[in-house]
């Protein structure tokens, strides 16, 4: 979901319960679970956490910037758009700012080849700015550079509602193997209905921005700069916020023992 296209490419995705030396333990509020049930969607649901870019701390809790791919994986999302605002609105020239904003996308993949790093992200930067680009060279309207954000937006709010609807929230799929509860989760009613919540709230993110941004694409080239702006703002930062509160909101309760404390003993003089 660039954050507006949630999961991001990374060194190395979490596919399940991690133990041993030198790794992260288990997030410290919720008990590790002996493995999640198995299912055919128990294993499609492991294979998307385990695909979907997110990153533990040392402590085994969400590492949300680097989830959201890190520095260079943000830079990548909202550069190319920033380089289109502002060539354009210095030349006024559609061709110009379009190749501006297609060489900036492919920099990207230059650098990521120099590092070999994978280029995943990166080449799906260029793929949906020249998609956006000729949309916008083929109508020749500069606001349509930032339509085809909106049907990718509106892509993942249908299917997280979806996900919602046939009791597998999105968030319990994500959170649930960083947690180590599997699919566990969906035995415990209380644990869903937060998950449940966790995915609204991504929701609620994304139909944001398609609130905020869709009338803006509507005033046309009076709304170009409004637009690009709140792109720009609506993206990485209220993303990577929505996730964290989805985190907050979906954690465990601890464990009833750890909060009662100990009786002293009946047994003294």
């Amino acid at each position: 979901m660039s954050p507006s296209q949630l999961p991001e490419p990374h060194s190395g995705p979490i596919s399940g319960p991690v133990s041993g030396p030198g790794r992260p333990s288990p997030e410290p509020d919720h008990p590790e679970v002996s493995g999640p049930e198995q299912s055919p969607m128990a294993g499609l649901a492991e294979g998307y956490a385990a695909k979907a870019g997110l990153h533990r701390t040392h402590d085994g809790r969400i590492d949300v910037l680097k989830s959201a791919g890190g520095i260079q994986g943000i830079a990548e999302s909202i550069v190319p758009g920033l380089v289109f605002l502002v060539a354009f609105t210095i030349t006024r020239d559609l061709t110009p700012s379009l190749v501006a904003a297609l060489a900036s996308a492919a920099v990207f993949t230059v650098v990521r080849l120099a590092q070999r790093r994978p280029l995943t992200q990166a080449l799906a930067g260029v793929v949906g700015v020249g998609i956006s680009a000729w949309l916008a060279n083929t109508t020749g309207k500069a606001e349509d550079f930032y339509l085809p954000g909106f049907f990718t937006n509106a892509a993942y709010i249908l299917g997280m509602v979806l996900s919602i609807a046939v009791k597998w929230p999105l968030a319990g799929l994500l959170f649930g193997f960083i947690r180590n509860e599997g699919v566990e989760w969906r035995r415990d009613p209380a644990r869903v209905r937060a998950y449940r919540l966790g995915t609204w709230i991504i929701v609620a993110v994304l139909v944001l921005r398609l609130l905020v941004q869709v009338p803006l694409y509507l005033m046309g080239p009076d709304g170009l700069a409004a637009l690009a702006t709140t792109r720009l703002i609506m993206g990485a930062p209220l993303y990577i916020l929505g996730v964290w509160i989805a985190w907050l909101v979906t954690r465990p309760a601890p464990a009833a023992a750890d909060a009662q404390p100990s009786k002293p003993s009946s047994s003294g003089a």
